[in-house]
């Protein structure tokens, strides 16, 4: 059985769904995407001063609405370059928390005040040198950030690709297996801003992706798959192959709960029921109703909200296996600015 959540999950579904062609939905919604393409035009005779920090910034974004794996690069990015000796600082939005004030983030905050992406890569960071500021101003972010924290030496900034002003010194794309759908602008597809446009680094989270690449850009294709392992809020491990046999309740408040849905079934496991929630769900609701005698199942992301009521769930982290030479060029292209980890 399938329960979904009410109106928001199911116009979230119908958008993305129309997104992938130009169908009559999308078509009726394309005179408004006229619009939205005027506004970024005047925007564009207006650009904004971008205020340049003093360490690298590389910003992993999209152009496409909804989840891309924006996040899980920005894990993959950090860890990657704190093993290279960069110490890292991580902004993000905090898209969700019920406040725009700058802040930094403990692996123990309350995700309505941070937002539940940079909780868990707070959380995902430590015990290492990875700090997590939140700000709807990166660079006020920022700044806040590097007071705290002296010693970092290069900020990651969790989407922010449209956010023009803070400067970067690298900017990545990611794209999951959508592409760029039925290729129009929103509201009538899902795009942000026309493409292609300026970027550095390509990277498919879901696979090779088929599209146009803007000059000097060049792209890879990573492998998005569920861990071996799933954790509850105390720590205890499961391997996910021995949840095997028993009846679970999925639940999922990401752009594509169906993509998690099914990766689980993927690895054999059989969902009695799978709840399908908005983006960024705060799950209150959906928490209270929820059999006592459950087992869940749900995505890192979520985990860290669900917790509060549930410390039993079971959260299945992603792991995305990036190609070694994206690697290479990523440290390529800071070498090439005059870029180095001070640790070195």
């Amino acid at each position: 059985m399938t329960v979904s959540h009410p109106l928001r999950a199911k116009l979230e579904r119908a958008l993305t769904a129309a997104w992938l062609v130009r169908g009559p939905l999308a078509c009726a919604l394309w005179p408004v995407s006229l619009i939205y393409r005027a506004l970024l035009a005047l925007r564009g005779l207006f650009p904004a001063v971008a205020e340049r920090l003093p360490v690298p910034v590389i910003v992993i974004g999209n152009v496409v609405a909804g989840g891309a794996g924006k996040t899980p690069t920005t894990l993959a990015v950090a860890r990657h370059l704190q093993a290279r000796g960069w110490r890292v600082g991580i902004l993000s939005r905090g898209y969700g928390r019920d406040n725009d004030s700058v802040r930094l983030v403990a692996p123990d905050d309350d995700p309505r005040a941070v937002g539940d992406e940079p909780l868990l890569l707070a959380q995902a960071l430590a015990p290492t040198a990875g700090v997590v500021a939140v700000g709807r101003q990166r660079a006020a972010a920022g700044r806040t950030l590097l007071a705290a924290h002296p010693g970092i030496d290069v900020l990651i900034c969790d989407d922010g690709l449209q956010h023009r002003r803070l400067a970067r010194d690298v900017e990545i794309c990611v794209f999951d297996a959508r592409g760029l759908g039925n290729g129009w602008l929103l509201p009538a597809g899902p795009l942000r801003e026309p493409w292609p446009r300026p970027v550095d680094l390509v990277l498919g989270t879901e696979g090779a992706v088929d599209l146009s690449l803007p000059p000097g850009a060049q792209t890879f294709a990573a492998r998005r798959r569920l861990a071996d392992r799933a954790r509850r809020a105390d720590g205890a491990q499961t391997l996910l192959a021995d949840l095997r046999g028993q009846p679970l309740t999925a639940l999922a408040g990401i752009a594509r709960p169906q993509a998690f849905f099914d990766m689980l079934r993927a690895a054999g496991l059989t969902l009695a029921q799978t709840l399908a929630l908005p983006d960024h769900d705060d799950l209150a609701q959906v928490a209270r109703s929820l059999d006592a005698s459950a087992v869940l199942i749900c995505t890192e992301k979520d985990a860290v909200k669900l917790w509060r009521w549930r410390p039993d769930a079971w959260a299945a982290p992603l792991a995305l296996e990036v190609p070694g030479e994206f690697w290479d060029v990523l440290d390529g292209l800071l070498a090439a600015r005059g870029y180095h980890p001070c640790a070195s």
